[in-house]
């Protein structure tokens, strides 16, 4: 079964960050024979490291070997609902710091997966709760 990469450790890769880069190459490699899927908000956060270029990033994702045609599905939508519900429920109540959805999305995603890549696993946890995760 396929694991979900974040965009972070993507885009590690394609800046090349001088701290995680190796880290993350790392990562993807060690479970790319598993298999690799991009959510296809992460591709939209990739775009503007590529111009907006759709094939750019398309090129850079077949170089890593990503699968990027997974489609979002109703089941990702519920489960997206539900953690940013949660979310801002827990925003309103304790002011806590906050999150761009696209981690909630990635996140519900991910959960139709083996599990997400991330160096980010806080980003998650607190509405995923249920989502695997492993970290470079």
């Amino acid at each position: 079964m396929a694991w979900v990469v974040d965009t972070c450790l993507l885009l590690d890769i394609a800046l090349p960050d001088p701290t995680w880069m190796q880290r993350s190459a790392t990562i993807l490699a060690t479970y790319l024979p598993e298999d690799l899927v991009v959510c296809p908000i992460t591709t939209v956060e990739l775009a503007p490291h590529f111009r907006g270029g759709y094939t750019d990033v398309y090129q850079f994702l077949d170089a890593l070997g990503a699968n990027y045609h997974q489609t979002w599905l109703e089941v990702d939508t519920r489960i997206a609902m539900q953690a940013w519900a949660t979310y801002v429920q827990a925003r309103r109540r304790e002011r806590i710091a906050k999150r761009p959805i696209a981690d909630i999305l990635i996140g519900a995603f991910a959960q139709r997966f083996q599990g997400l890549l991330t160096r980010n696993p806080n980003d998650f946890r607190p509405w995923l709760p249920n989502l695997n995760i492993a970290e470079p």
